[in-house]
C-alpha cells in the first residue's frame, strides 16, 4: 500500500502542476493538495498519523471531499466520453474531484488498516 500512495501522492502533485492556467486554479491546488498530503503522510509517516487528532483531521477532509465531490459531480451526459471532458470544463472538474476522493479514500484505509493491525 505505501507505494501506492506514493503513486497517488506524485500523481495529486502532477494534478496541481497543471493548474497553472486555470481561472480557479489556487481552489484546486487546495483541493488536490489534501489528497496529497494524506497520500504523502499515509506512504513516509504512517505512524505519526494514528492519533485522535489526526483521526479528526482525517475524518474532516474526507467529509469536506466528499461534500466537494457531490458538489462538483459532472452533469453532462457521457462526462467519461473524451469528446465531452475534453471541451467540457465542469466535466473534468467532476472527475478530478472523484479522483481526488478515491486518493483520499486510499490513504485513508491504509491508515485505518494498519491501526487496526
Amino acid at each position: 500500500m505505501k507505494y501506492l500512495n506514493i503513486l497517488f501522492c506524485i500523481m495529486m502533485i502532477l494534478f496541481i502542476g497543471v493548474q497553472y492556467n486555470d481561472p480557479d486554479g489556487v481552489v484546486w491546488v487546495f483541493i488536490y493538495a489534501i489528497p496529497a498530503i494524506w497520500a504523502g503522510l499515509a506512504a513516509f509517516r504512517l505512524r505519526q498519523v494514528q492519533n485522535s487528532q489526526a483521526y479528526f483531521m482525517l475524518g474532516l477532509s474526507i467529509a469536506v471531499t466528499l461534500i466537494l465531490t457531490a458538489y462538483f459531480f459532472p452533469t453532462t451526459p457521457n462526462f467519461w466520453v473524451q469528446e465531452v471532458w475534453w471541451e467540457t470544463e465542469t466535466a473534468r472538474e467532476g472527475m478530478g474531484m472523484m479522483i481526488a476522493s478515491f486518493v483520499l479514500l486510499f490513504a485513508s484505509a491504509t491508515i485505518w488498516f494498519s491501526r487496526n493491525k
